[in-house]
């Protein structure tokens, strides 16, 4: 079976090997969104069994109104964000930990000489709404095509642009905040 959707129905008609094969094919790339926003190894690892949890339970239930990759994808967004909706409600009730609190993360696909600059751009991108961070993860993390990440946004094409466009620019104003000797002169 190399068709996902010969997998998804597979799955759907209980064969565990399909299964498998789907986690072998898409845990990482759900793993490295769900990293992008927690960035905790766990909380990752919890979002992915998560996410096949409810990608085995719902396989039957696909319509195919998109292909299997682009609906993996937005089982993960969603998953990511309530888990992270879920964690600001919990830090409400413990005071040890704020949202605004920084986070040291160091992304384990980053070279050592640049986990310094990699941890102080992911900031940056956790700062962003989550509209603007999903495209910007999508797009440049996962370097997935516009059309695809306006189908899992379940956006427009336009709509994808508009966001990156704006989360380019925030990103911009903040790392020149960060970096302020890095600004470009303009002549």
């Amino acid at each position: 079976m190399d068709n996902d959707l010969q997998i998804l129905q597979a799955i759907a008609s209980g064969r565990q090997q399909a299964f498998r094969m789907l986690y072998a094919r898409y845990a990482d790339r759900v793993y490295n969104i769900a990293l992008s926003y927690t960035k905790n190894a766990e909380d990752a690892e919890e979002i992915v069994q998560d996410v096949f949890v409810k990608i085995h339970k719902s396989a039957s239930m696909f319509k195919g109104q998109s292909a299997v990759k682009t609906w993996i994808y937005r089982i993960a967004i969603n998953a990511t964000l309530n888990y992270l909706k879920k964690q600001q409600r919990f830090t409400v009730f413990k005071s040890t930990f704020s949202r605004t609190k920084s986070v040291e993360f160091n992304h384990p696909g980053v070279l050592l000489e640049n986990k310094e600059n990699a941890a102080r751009l992911y900031q940056v991108i956790d700062g962003l709404p989550d509209s603007q961070k999903t495209a910007f993860i999508l797009s440049y993390i996962e370097d997935l095509p516009r059309k695809e990440v306006a189908h899992i946004m379940e956006t427009s094409l336009k709509a994808v642009e508009s966001l990156l466009h704006r989360a380019k620019r925030d990103m911009r104003i903040e790392l020149e905040k960060i970096y302020p000797h890095r600004r470009k002169i303009k002549k």
